[in-house]
């Protein structure tokens, strides 16, 4: 069977390194040509075996990577609705399994292994969910991702390490692309800069909608005065978060000690009791029955000031200090470097931060907001 296909099929063939990285830029067939690799290569050349192909949420899963492939299918005429298993999400094609599972499923994520990993969009994960894909993955991992984040754990600990085969391409490399869109792409070059850099040539772009500059540090100065804890709750999607704060003349030192998912009460009472200082630990607040039960073992848990306007104040007070974040706290760091203004339809920068990337940003504005808004701080409060 002829098959049409680009130079992110050919990179696949034969490639014997554990792991294959498509950074790329819009159009550039990054997706399709992967899909036809699994269908007409991988699963031709094998029997009894799985594929898991993922993304962060399910919606965008079945709108994209999911439609993709049956997609292929259907107009290469070998869909079959008896191997297709549409309430779990997977399809039997030559005797192996190829499964779809998201992200915002962890028992999905934990569960069984593998041979071959494709995760779609890849950076839309977290560390945690590498980990744990990759642990049972028994041969390749593939990925494919826009570089729309100017930083991200995969261009520190995927990219480099020596069994990844890293390829970049554009939409000049899909010979298959209406010349419409190559004219609407390019048009990025006069429109927008920064997405004429990632969207158009594939490379990382230095956004200017980024909310905060800070400095990494090694350990937090002997001479900082502790201030307090900010604690953000999450469970299935959303990690549960700490970071400790501390302060010296006009600026703050940051450090994680917590970034995991599926963290019960109990657990966190845990994490709590191991923390190196003993102060206040500030909670979200639209979690009453979450801070009552850690009050109740013994914790110094209160809520934290929230309202109208209260994550501007946050970011405003934050950003009226130089901060600084242990080297170690490796999620807050991306999490700062990722957090950014959203943009209107024209591109303008709006007051309104994209609701994504905050998980120790919340943490931290707890912490900072509750102690450095008091007005009686410094001469009162307790520190």
């Amino acid at each position: 069977m002829k098959i049409k296909t680009n130079k992110v099929y050919r990179s696949l063939v034969n490639n014997e390194h554990k792991i294959i990285a498509h950074q790329g830029g819009t159009r550039s067939g990054k997706t399709y040509n992967i899909l036809l690799w699994i269908i007409f290569d991988y699963c031709a050349r094998n029997e009894g075996k799985t594929i898991t192909i993922c993304r962060k949420t399910f919606p965008s899963l079945r709108a994209t990577v999911m439609r993709d492939f049956l997609d292929i299918l259907k107009s290469y005429n070998i869909y079959s609705e008896a191997d297709h298993n549409k309430s779990n999400s997977e399809y039997n094609l030559k005797n192996n399994l190829v499964e779809f599972i998201s992200l915002d499923v962890p028992q999905k994520v934990r569960g069984r292994k593998r041979q071959l990993l494709y995760i779609n969009e890849a950076n839309e994960i977290i560390k945690e969910d590498w980990n744990q894909l990759i642990f049972r993955t028994e041969e390749q991992v593939i990925l494919d991702y826009n570089p729309s984040d100017e930083y991200h754990f995969i261009y520190d600990d995927v990219l480099t390490r020596k069994d990844c085969d890293f390829y970049i391409t554009t939409y000049k490399d899909n010979p298959f692309l209406d010349p419409k869109i190559k004219i609407e792409i390019e048009r990025l070059k006069e429109t927008d800069e920064t997405y004429w850099q990632i969207y158009g040539l594939g490379q990382k772009g230095i956004s200017k909608a980024t909310i905060f500059n800070f400095s990494e540090i090694n350990k937090i100065p002997e001479d900082a005065m502790f201030l307090s804890y900010g604690m953000d709750a999450g469970y299935t999607n959303d990690p549960s978060t700490i970071v400790g704060v501390w302060q010296k003349d006009h600026n703050l030192y940051c450090k994680e000690f917590l970034y995991r998912t599926m963290m019960t009460t109990q657990d966190l009472n845990k994490e709590i009791k191991s923390l190196e200082h003993k102060g206040t630990i500030y909670l979200d607040s639209a979690e009453p029955r979450l801070a009552d039960e850690l009050r109740r073992m013994g914790n110094p848990v209160r809520p934290t000031k929230k309202g109208q306007g209260s994550i501007l104040a946050g970011i405003d007070l934050l950003k009226r200090y130089k901060i600084y974040i242990t080297s170690d706290s490796h999620n807050m760091i991306q999490e700062m470097r990722n957090y950014k203004w959203t943009e209107d339809k024209t591109g303008k920068l709006t007051n309104i931060p994209i609701p994504k990337n905050d998980h120790t940003i919340d943490a931290l504005r707890y912490s900072v907001f509750n102690v450095l808004s008091n007005p009686n701080y410094g001469k009162y409060a307790i520190r």
